[in-house]
């Protein structure tokens, strides 16, 4: 069974639409829900569900391994309070976690209008992001839906669903970074453990991207200053990845 942890920056009715269809998945037995910041949010009386008010706002990774702390369930599943499902996706993720070489699994990742978003990628290293800067490649894989299960490099934290026992072994997120490539790091660590990642296209959802670093300074400085916390920690150290299909 799975436990799902969310965060709420103030996204209220989102949150409770998000919240209303997990409840209605057999596969999900818990909901750790996380306000971040003070808000009212009209939520379902269940007893799957726990809500955890912060006194003063954490990071993504400090909220996420809080919210562990609470699991009790076989998988644990961090997720964005912007996703929203047209399907249930559980029944297939849940099984290519039947593989104990799998630590995480992932789905396809669609923006409202139903084209495929950029949610599994190639690491990043300096080489890669000076391309992209000067309009290059920006690392991601070229995904169809409906294709074969993959190993990528590393998927989006947006929607991550893990084993529980290997969640716990890797640490959980790193906590150094604040905002933004703290998915990057835990899918590095992972592969550095023996661990596998793996995508699978046959299942998706939808994804209302905000993309704040593109429009708010301050998400521009946490971006920035995550990325070069990255590349510092795991310079020379990427760990090759075979990415194989089944």
């Amino acid at each position: 069974m799975i436990a799902v942890s969310i965060v709420s920056h103030g996204h209220g009715d989102m949150v409770a639409r998000l919240v209303g269809q997990l409840l209605a998945f057999p596969e999900v037995a818990q909901i750790i829900l996380t306000l971040n910041v003070p808000e009212s949010v009209a939520l379902p009386d269940d007893a799957r569900l726990t809500v955890i008010g912060n006194v003063e706002p954490k990071g993504f990774g400090a909220n996420h391994n809080a919210a562990f702390v609470h699991c009790t369930q076989t998988f644990f599943c961090p997720l964005n309070p912007d996703i929203e499902f047209d399907r249930n996706p559980f029944p297939v993720l849940s099984a290519a976690l039947t593989d104990d070489r799998v630590a995480l699994v992932a789905p396809l990742v669609k923006s409202p209008d139903g084209k495929i978003e950029d949610s599994m990628r190639y690491f990043p290293t300096p080489a890669s992001l000076l391309m992209k800067a000067l309009g290059g490649s920006d690392g991601r894989y070229v995904v169809c839906e409906g294709q074969a299960n993959f190993a990528p490099e590393w998927v989006a934290g947006m929607f991550m669903l893990f084993r529980s026992r290997d969640f716990h072994d890797l640490g959980g997120f790193d906590e150094r970074f604040f905002l933004y490539y703290e998915d990057v790091d835990i899918c590095v660590r992972a592969w550095q453990k023996g661990m596998k990642i793996l995508a699978c296209p046959k299942v998706s959802v939808i994804h209302d991207a905000r993309r704040d670093s593109r429009r708010s300074l301050r998400h521009l400085r946490w971006h920035l200053g995550s990325m070069a916390r990255f590349l510092w920690k795991h310079r020379g150290q990427l760990p090759k990845v075979v990415g194989d299909t089944r």
